[in-house]
């Protein structure tokens, strides 16, 4: 084994995360349809409104408080 695998191997086998690759099941792969799910949910609870409006009085509040 040259010096490079031999100091990469040291460098894996000692690191304290494991790197194990653990298989998963996809059952729904339709990500488009989540994200639309997602998104209407996010405007239909009123959370859209929220952001708007806390995004338009960090607006204000920072020209407030800004000098010059």
């Amino acid at each position: 084994m040259d010096l490079l695998g031999h100091w990469v191997f040291e460098l894996i086998g000692n690191s304290p995360v494991d790197l194990t690759v653990i298989a998963q099941n996809v059952t729904d792969a339709d990500l488009l349809g989540n994200i639309q799910k997602s998104f209407g949910h996010f405007v239909q609870t009123g959370q859209a409104w929220a952001l708007l409006i806390g995004l338009v009085i960090g607006y204000i509040i920072r020209n407030l408080t800004s000098y010059g």
